[in-house]
């Protein structure tokens, strides 16, 4: 899929624009559109819906160890400052960057390729952003830097694939992205990605606050008000959708990495000894779930980190994958990251922050021997009601990106095909398949001509389906545009209103992708639109 094609439908068909577009554009930032906020939406109330109210908390499900409870928060973006002191992002929540001192430009440590080359008896490492077009830029990086013509690439002797410039030490033979000199980039340092704030009338660090870099610490420390406010028992799952913010230092790939996000994240509180099993329930089910809105086949994958990729609290990860269109080939980008935290997140806010370094995790201590950041002293465990025993809970996390998810499903949705247009003839036409829970519009309604009491009967049906759905009128234009327009922005079903209406009261249903037209009774349309779309 050509993903310039997507970019450019997104923004002609209002799914996505860049945020303050006409100053410019600020880079990390999207504005959802008429359509975008739709399927963003769509996608928000699925996941609600088949993970927290339509949850059956009655029965054991398949694969699950026993049944269990969910319930939802909705946490403020501005916490207390000790909540990110003890949770680590404080001092851990950071990337490395590196900047360029001749082109000024700043780029993630992590996200620099390049590939050792010599040519004219110097060796130098050429680089390039990572992404799909990475060895070609490295390729005219490097002709470039040796000033030599097309005719004249074999003269450059490539040693190795690309690779990161996390591998590379000797910064001094590094050719930097958009450089014409060789080591101006500069030793990677720390850069936190926490955007900074002040509340109230103290500017001063007394006043100092963040945004929320993730939406799970309001679930951490609201843990006891849940517990002691319902009757809820564990094992239970928490769920919240919200915004979260991180200071990305390079945000690209379109929505992918954006300075500001959505998040569906859920805690799942359970007993340490059944953790282990609860942790693969929540990674096949979650899996299971994209699935059945639409996201399969190769381009979807489970992907269980190595040892040495586990977040110091982990004791095991499983990441949700997709091979985006912008991705190098074989490459794919996290949509879900299931985590199994053990009892991390409690202790730090019962305790104070924990050492990473340490196994297992004890409380780190300052120079005077007390706890760097104290926590809130708050007692977060839980009793079984069964031995009586005392026990701090495990948390299994599935965190999905909102935005990230409408992308995925924005790329796998994309199709080209052939249709016939309103004569007959095969043209070639641009669909987007998604799947019908998902589609921002359910249905349009279409008179097939503005006379003979067409427009009266189509308004009617519209308006008695608006209080239902999502669904859109028009009369402009032959009927063939019409389909074609709403096949370009994923409308799964257009119901005509023609002259055999008048006579028996029956309007054609056209389904998007197989472009099926059957014919139903105008008063059998809101059941049969619900039945499809349920």
């Amino acid at each position: 899929m050509d993903m310039d094609k997507l970019v450019s439908l997104c923004k002609r068909r209002g799914f996505l624009f860049q945020s303050s577009e006409i100053y410019g554009g600020i880079n990390g930032f999207w504005d959802y559109g008429p359509l975008g906020v739709e399927l963003k939406r769509n996608i928000k109330q699925a996941w609600w819906l088949d993970m927290v109210t339509g949850h059956d908390d009655l029965n054991v499900l398949p694969g699950a160890p026993s049944s269990y409870e969910m319930t939802g928060l909705d946490c403020t973006i501005l916490m207390h400052p000790q909540v990110w002191k003890c949770s680590g992002h404080y001092d851990l929540f950071h990337d490395y960057m590196v900047d360029c001192r001749e082109s000024k430009k700043r780029y993630r440590h992590d996200q620099v390729a390049g590939r050792w080359v010599t040519c004219k008896g110097q060796k130098i490492f050429a680089t390039a952003p990572s992404g799909t077009d990475a060895e070609a830029e490295i390729e005219h990086a490097a002709m470039k830097f040796f000033n030599l013509r097309g005719k004249d690439r074999d003269q450059l002797a490539f040693d190795g694939p690309v690779r990161s410039l996390t591998e590379v030490t000797e910064l001094a033979s590094v050719l930097g992205p958009d450089a014409k000199q060789l080591g101006t980039l500069t030793e990677p340092r720390e850069f936190n990605l926490m955007f900074k704030t002040f509340v109230g009338a103290l500017s001063g660090e007394e006043g100092a606050a963040f945004l929320r870099p993730e939406t799970a610490q309001g679930i951490f420390v609201n843990f006891k008000n849940v517990i002691d406010s319902t009757r809820h028992r564990l094992p239970l799952g928490i769920a919240q959708v919200g915004k979260s913010f991180r200071n990305e230092i390079t945000p690209r790939n379109f929505t992918f990495r954006s300075r500001e996000f959505e998040q569906m994240e859920i805690e799942f509180f359970c007993h340490p000894d059944s953790s282990a099993d609860w942790y693969r329930y929540w990674r096949d089910r979650r899996v299971a779930w994209y699935k059945g809105l639409g996201l399969s086949g190769d381009r979807l994958r489970l992907r269980e980190h190595h040892r040495e990729e586990l977040a110091h609290y982990s004791i095991g990860t499983a990441d949700i994958e997709y091979a985006f269109p912008f991705l190098a080939a074989g490459d794919y980008g996290e949509l879900e990251g299931i985590a199994h935290r053990g009892d991390f997140d409690l202790r730090s806010h019962m305790e104070g922050k924990l050492d990473e370094k340490t196994r297992p995790l004890q409380l780190q201590l300052g120079a005077d021997g007390k706890p760097r950041w104290k926590g809130s002293g708050k007692d977060l465990s839980q009793r079984d009601e069964l031995t009586g025993e005392r026990f701090v809970p495990h948390v299994i996390e599935p965190s999905a990106g909102a935005d990230r998810a409408a992308l995925a499903f924005l790329c796998e949705a994309y199709d080209e095909d052939e249709a016939p247009d309103e004569n007959g003839k095969p043209q070639t036409r641009v669909v987007l398949r998604f799947n019908p829970r998902l589609a921002p519009i359910k249905a349009a309604i279409l008179p097939l001509v503005k006379k003979d009491g067409m427009p009266e009967l189509a308004q009617e049906l519209y308006l008695r389906l608006k209080r239902k759905m999502n669904v859109f009128y028009d009369e402009k234009g032959a009927v063939g545009r019409r389909y074609r327009r709403q096949d370009e922005i994923g409308t799964p079903y257009c119901l005509t209103v023609d002259s055999q209406t008048l006579a028996d009261r029956t309007v054609t249903l056209r389904d998007r992708d197989s472009l099926e037209q059957i014919r139903i009774g105008l008063d059998d349309v809101p059941a049969e639109l619900e039945r499809r779309l349920s």
